[in-house]
């Protein structure tokens, strides 16, 4: 079966929780949360839950298992969190809970940040997607650039092709 194919069977609608990561955000002052839940229903896509918790690896594996768990949630997308200081602990986190990594996930993320972004720059840019008991799982860098990014160029496009895999996975096809 093309990609093309794939896609054509696909939901049209997918439901996603929404995780910003940082020790200095609100919900009032999250504009990368926002970006991302804009993008998801400006698509078609369902938002069952947005929240904002400190970068403490224990509360996001905590928040992942929680929408993983979660009968009304096929894609989690967390930003933040995601840097290269002992504090940025998001990555770690993703990577302890999911059984599949997405590698070209990432690997697309820092070569687009490279080319259309932040130049060299990029190569501290962490990003990390997996999937865990049939729930895709998105960890972007939390500026909104990087957000805009990563969901215009990458999960926009896919989100529902990913869930079509996950849930053929489910029904046994």
């Amino acid at each position: 079966m093309s990609v093309g194919e794939h896609k054509r069977e696909a939901p049209s609608s997918v439901r996603c929780r929404v995780v910003t990561i940082s020790d200095t955000r609100n919900e009032e002052t999250d504009k990368s949360g926002r970006l991302m839940i804009d993008y998801l229903e400006k698509s078609g896509h369902r938002i069952e839950k947005y929240e904002v918790i400190r970068d403490e690896e224990t509360l996001i594996r905590e928040k992942l298992v929680e929408g993983i768990d979660a009968p009304d949630t096929d894609v989690i997308l967390t930003n933040g969190g995601t840097g290269i200081a002992d504090r940025d602990v998001t990555i770690e986190a993703v990577r302890s809970i999911i059984d599949k990594e997405i590698p070209g996930f990432g690997e697309l993320f820092r070569m687009l940040s490279y080319t259309e972004d932040i130049g060299s720059a990029a190569l501290m840019s962490r990003a990390v997607a997996g999937t865990k008991k049939g729930t895709a799982i998105f960890s972007t860098p939390g500026s909104s650039g990087a957000v805009r990014l990563a969901m215009e160029k990458l999960i926009v496009p896919e989100i529902t092709h990913v869930v079509r895999e996950l849930q053929k996975d489910r029904e046994g096809k």
